[in-house]
């Protein structure tokens, strides 16, 4: 796991209706196949590592599906603390909104692929929005278990329900159950301390504090910047607030 950085977002620029693709060098174009004739084609973006596919405020002419890689969403209060509202990875669909504009800002966690529809063509396409809509519903269940992190999980429950995520298989409906000749996990986090406490309502130091507690149990390792090894899944299940 990475080490303790200032936040790396930005304040949304002034001018709402400037369009904006990620930066020249940070993303490249392709056309994406479509599946049926009646879909709309989209386009394919690769976006660097923390790059911006909008901001809070950009005309929201277009819908995005991530291909591959982790894209954040994120609001901030005109104070610049910010609020991480939504983690997203393959499948996910973001930008969509009932207004002109984007109502948040997305950046990419990891160099990530990204399909970006013409947000008109969707709505005009059944069958694409169909199948869009299949991901939006499973997005919502994840947003309702978040809701209850934020409202009612304590510091170290919210750390460990973070952890979980991370834990392929793990922790939710039909959980596959510990693994036989031990159950102990490496977890790849891909988030900075702040990106995490940003996104479980925390402070920086709460977060640090939470994993150094975990680690004081002798329930998790850190042996890298951006690894942690769980000695017992089951164990840092049972911390989640949901057993």
């Amino acid at each position: 796991m990475k080490q303790p950085n200032a936040p790396r977002a930005q304040s949304p620029d002034t001018e709402p209706t400037n369009c904006r693709l990620p930066k020249s060098g940070e993303t490249s174009v392709t056309q994406q196949p479509s599946h049926r004739e009646e879909e709309p084609v989209g386009q394919r973006h690769r976006v660097g590592q923390h790059g911006h596919i909008f901001r809070e405020g950009d005309c929201a002419d277009r819908i995005y599906q991530v291909v591959d890689g982790a894209v954040m969403l994120y609001k901030l209060l005109p104070d610049g603390r910010r609020q991480v509202v939504e983690l997203l990875s393959a499948g996910d669909v973001f930008g969509l909104t009932p207004l002109p504009i984007f109502d948040c800002s997305a950046e990419t966690l990891v160099a990530s692929n990204v399909i970006a529809y013409d947000r008109a063509s969707v709505e005009n396409s059944p069958d694409l929005l169909r199948r869009l809509s299949a991901h939006v519903h499973a997005q919502l269940c994840a947003l309702h278990e978040h809701a209850v992190l934020l409202g009612r999980k304590s510091a170290l429950e919210r750390v460990a329900t973070f952890v979980m995520h991370c834990v392929p298989g793990r922790g939710g409906f039909e959980c596959a159950g510990p693994r036989a000749g031990g159950d102990s996990a490496i977890v790849r986090l891909g988030m900075t301390r702040q990106e995490i406490a940003d996104y479980l309502g925390l402070t920086l130091e709460t977060v640090s504090r939470a994993f150094s507690e975990l680690r004081r149990r002798g329930i998790i390792a850190i042996d890298k910047q951006e690894e942690v090894r769980v000695h017992d899944v089951c164990r840092m299940c049972q911390l989640t607030g949901a057993h």
